[in-house]
């Protein structure tokens, strides 16, 4: 790929945003790697967990706004639908998603690491909902995932002053999981993402699904959302493994079936 480095192993894929020399800004091409990449790891039940960094010293200081120099000629709404594909693929991705941010995250970088599960930051790390300073408005899915995670009047906040955020300021609105030193970011996401690795697939895939619903259902659509997975999970191999292991006071092996 032109602006992705894609590693695995055991059953964790590495994305790097790979593109240092402009703080690993998105341009058409990364968006379309980006979607090719999330669709195959959709497909792939080797790849468990994954996890998105950038490259050099920054995550990714948002969309690339130097001009489309991919050479096709596209309306901004049709640019603007693709872009959106990309964070909805995301969002759908039936697997564990860590941002691993170890630099600016701003823009369609925030939003990008907004779009994971679970973010994990350097003390180093800096956010910015920056779209104000720049004419623009939220998109990347900002407009939709900043409210639901942090509160409206924080989201408001964060998107009308596009102010840019400590790492430590992020975790107090909520935006961030985790801060560790620069140090210890790989050694965290490491191991948080071998964890998840390890956890039951098919489990994990309904509650993350039912958690990205739940300010979209009732209570009673919940419970019945709840008794459909559990049912599913019941007579799941995973299942019956977990029990095996508890019984032998050892470690369960997943397989996701």
């Amino acid at each position: 790929m032109d602006t992705l480095v894609v590693s695995r192993q055991d059953g964790i894929v590495t994305v790097v945003l790979n593109r240092p020399e402009i703080k690993n800004a998105i341009n058409p091409t990364m968006f379309d790697e980006l979607h090719s990449t999330l669709s195959e790891v959709s497909k792939n039940d080797d790849d468990r967990v994954l996890i998105i960094t950038g490259a050099g010293d920054a995550f990714c200081s948002g969309a690339d706004l130097s001009g489309d120099r991919s050479g096709r000629e596209r309306h901004h709404l049709e640019r603007l639908r693709t872009i959106g594909d990309v964070a909805l693929r995301l969002h759908r991705l039936a697997k564990p998603t860590i941002a691993k941010v170890n630099g600016v995250a701003a823009g369609a970088g925030l939003n990008l690491a907004l779009g994971c599960d679970l973010i994990v930051s350097s003390d180093q790390a800096r956010f910015s909902a920056i779209f104000a300073r720049r004419g623009l408005s939220l998109d990347f899915g900002g407009s939709w995932l900043l409210p639901r995670l942090i509160g409206l009047h924080k989201a408001k906040e964060i998107a009308l002053f596009a102010d840019i955020l400590s790492a430590e300021e992020a975790a107090d609105f909520g935006i961030v999981n985790r801060v560790v030193p620069a140090s210890e970011l790989d050694a965290v996401v490491n191991e948080w993402a071998t964890r998840l690795a390890a956890g039951p697939p098919l489990a994990l895939s309904m509650t993350k699904t039912m958690l990205n619903n739940a300010h979209m259902v009732s209570m009673e659509q919940a419970l019945e959302d709840e008794a459909r997975a559990q049912a599913v999970n019941l007579t799941s191999e995973d299942a019956i493994e977990a029990l095996k292991a508890f019984r032998d006071k050892r470690d369960p092996t997943f397989k996701g079936r």
